[in-house]
């Protein structure tokens, strides 16, 4: 994993990883303490700040991930291109940058916030549960990803059609369609009618 000033502040000196902390939030999205992350996700839940992302090739073609078989939560599920939790006191936006980057080894060339969506999503096959306040990004890529495959399985660019038959016929990550229809105006923004979101 590369080293930012955010992760690097999360390892210890004896290289050891230090426990990861979440943002707890209220149903405002304001910050009001500290959760552990497995401990955040231990039903019934305790909502948190996170994000996802979704990055479109000049095609207008969406970038989905397919979570590594050794995550803990949801592994080898397809999902948007990114997705995860702001350390405490980052910025969304640089979390989704900074993730994004250390994921799938790609800059977007255009970032933008398309809003925040909650959501109570259970996971039965882990039984963990994702109580999100979630803020949406949507973006250009203009470079073939390069996944760390510790966090990524594969990648796939998919047209709309395409994706309605994948998401017919594979496993997706529970919480994917609703922050794809949250995020679905500021999609279409990007990526214009002809595009089809």
């Amino acid at each position: 994993m590369p080293i930012t000033p955010a992760t690097a502040t999360h390892s210890s000196s004896n290289g050891t990883a230090e426990a990861i902390l979440l943002e707890l939030v209220d149903e405002d999205g304001v910050t009001i303490g500290t959760a552990e992350k497995l401990a955040a996700h231990q039903p019934p839940g305790q909502l948190h700040r996170a994000f996802s992302v979704f990055l479109f090739d000049s095609r207008g073609r969406l970038l989905l991930q397919q979570r590594a078989l050794g995550k803990y939560h949801s592994p080898g599920v397809w999902s948007n291109t990114c997705c995860g939790h702001p350390y405490p006191g980052e910025a969304p936006f640089a979390a989704a940058a900074r993730r994004t980057y250390e994921e799938l080894g790609v800059s977007p060339s255009l970032l933008a916030e398309a809003g925040t969506v909650r959501y109570n999503h259970p996971d039965p096959a882990s039984g963990l549960v994702e109580q999100e306040y979630n803020h949406l990004f949507v973006g250009l890529v203009q470079t073939p990803p390069a996944p760390d495959p510790e966090e990524v399985g594969s990648t796939a660019f998919v047209t709309p059609g395409e994706l309605r038959e994948r998401h017919a016929a594979d496993a997706f990550s529970a919480w994917f369609m609703t922050v794809l229809d949250a995020a679905r105006p500021a999609i279409r923004e990007l990526t214009g009618p002809s595009a089809g979101w």
